[in-house]
């Protein structure tokens, strides 16, 4: 059970509405109408949309699918309180990216470091299976959030799903870009695509995704935003 504290604080630093995050958003039924059902289930949970999470001049973005039901529906902050959630900020910690290895829950001093979190679905699904016309509707939200990416920064999608919404979002065709994890896909300005298996339960358990895959992804990520820095200053 998630402490009345930890969503207060949530609360407390929700977001206005922006081009990326609309904290009211109720613009599919489907999504809508679950979020109510849940949140009636469990009175502390958020049951909100979930913003994106972390600086907004970060140069590495990473696009999951959607909060989890007793993760970031819960919490109001993307990949906290799920076994995904261990697993990535595990390894934002492990290179640099997170301060501390471990979130559980808003204001456990877990801050993001040239690194943000956002999600192709906002709110949670049932099943955590969104339907296509969702992401679509979503996906004016990742649009904006992408569009703030810098000149030589990196886009990691997790999972197909959140693959596609991204090429969506940046106007690319899908059949010229294939989801396999550790695909690098160029895109303007220097700027980099990379595709990783999701770090869910299911793909860990049964090895789809082991944590020597997940690293090699991270390895390319740091590779490129190093030699990015680099030619900056060249």
């Amino acid at each position: 059970m998630h402490s009345p504290r930890a969503i207060k604080l949530a609360a407390e630093r929700e977001p206005k509405r922006s081009a990326v995050y609309d904290p009211g958003c109720r613009c599919c039924p489907r999504l809508a109408a679950f979020r109510d059902v849940v949140q009636e289930l469990h009175a502390d949970y958020w049951c909100k949309p979930v913003a994106p999470f972390g600086p907004a001049t970060a140069r590495l973005v990473i696009v999951g699918l959607a909060p989890g039901m007793h993760g970031a529906n819960a919490t109001g902050r993307p990949f906290t309180g799920d076994f995904a959630g261990v697993i990535l900020f595990a390894t934002l910690f492990d290179y640099g990216f997170a301060s501390q290895p471990v979130g559980v829950a808003p204001g456990d001093g877990l801050a993001l470091i040239d690194c943000r979190i956002t999600n192709a679905v906002k709110c949670l699904p049932p099943q955590n299976k969104p339907v296509p016309q969702e992401v679509a509707t979503c996906n004016h939200f990742l649009a904006a959030d992408l569009a703030r990416v810098p000149a030589g920064g990196v886009i990691l999608a997790l999972g197909r799903i959140a693959h596609v919404a991204t090429l969506r979002a940046l106007h690319l065709k899908a059949s010229a870009h294939p989801f396999a994890h550790c695909a690098e896909h160029i895109l303007a300005q220097g700027r980099l695509l990379i595709d990783s298996y999701h770090c869910s339960r299911y793909n860990t358990n049964t090895g789809r995704l082991t944590p020597g895959m997940f690293r090699a992804a991270f390895d390319r990520i740091s590779a490129h935003l190093l030699a990015s820095s680099a030619s900056d200053t060249a």
